[in-house]
């Protein structure tokens, strides 16, 4: 027997994370949630979607339960398994099943990396049945009215063999981010990485130029995430372009020449 799981404190996010909007993400995502729809977010690896989630489920009130996909996850790993105790076999629910008894926000992260068999679990969820199937107990339950699946990706770094099926795709509303504008992102990262603001320009503009040689090479820009990263380096002492080529171009590439072509852009503005 499993009773109706309930929320506990840390599910919830108390404090509220810092986040600037950059267009109307914030009341799209409270208008799905209300419809009650599922939402699929697509962006570059580290332009803050995970931050946007968190904010959200702060925003609403309501509990988050995220899961960091990767190629090994089985859909027992959502769903639950049957594990010995004390000389008993006692059912374990899994994050996905946990967050559609309490009416969660289930966050599914870089959801393209989990595999194809596991990804299906939550297609009932995501239409008008509001249904999760537990094969293994006989169990199917009716998802909490609050429950809400939000699933990311990057669509600029997938191969054919880590897209997401058409089938999967059209049960989500989808909303797109990027890169915040220069001024936006420099005050992110002055906030979170501790340092001036000029100073915060300064990695932006770094990262602009590494974004605008994409083409030739780097399968990835310079994130958000990265220029923190480097700001929170600078504010504990380490010299500027240091704390770039540690931070920034180390990351991004082991090509040699690239890395000459990143050091080169490092002299420049530092």
């Amino acid at each position: 027997m499993h009773d109706t799981q309930q929320a506990s404190a840390e599910h919830f996010i108390d404090t509220e994370p810092y986040y600037l909007s950059s267009a109307d993400e914030v009341a799209l995502f409270e208008a799905a949630f209300t419809a009650r729809l599922p939402a699929m977010l697509k962006g570059p690896t580290g332009c803050g979607k995970t931050r946007f989630v968190e904010y959200m489920a702060w925003r609403l009130k309501r509990p988050l339960i995220a899961v960091s996909c990767h190629e090994d996850l089985f859909a027992s790993d959502l769903v639950g398994r049957f594990l010995l105790r004390n000389d008993q076999t006692v059912w374990t629910d899994g994050p996905l099943t946990a967050a559609v008894r309490m009416g969660a926000i289930c966050y599914l992260d870089e959801v393209v990396e989990a595999r194809k068999d596991t990804t299906v679990v939550i297609h009932p969820l995501t239409d008008n049945r509001r249904l999760l199937s537990i094969d293994k107990k006989g169990e199917v339950i009716r998802a909490h009215p609050d429950f809400m699946m939000v699933i990311s990706f990057n669509p600029g770094y997938q191969s054919v063999l880590k897209d997401l099926k058409q089938s999967t795709r059209q049960r989500f509303v989808g909303l797109v981010f990027d890169y915040p504008e220069a001024d936006k992102e420099a005050a992110i990262v002055a906030r979170e990485g501790g340092i001036d603001p000029a100073l915060a320009s300064r990695l932006v503009a770094l990262a602009a130029k590494i974004r605008n040689i994409r083409e030739h090479g780097l399968t990835e820009g310079a994130s958000t995430r990265l220029l923190i990263y480097a700001a929170q380096l600078i504010h504990g002492g380490i010299a500027p372009a240091r704390a770039c080529r540690t931070a920034i171009c180390q990351p991004l590439t082991d090509d040699e020449r690239l890395l000459e072509t990143l050091e080169e852009l490092i002299s420049d503005i530092f």
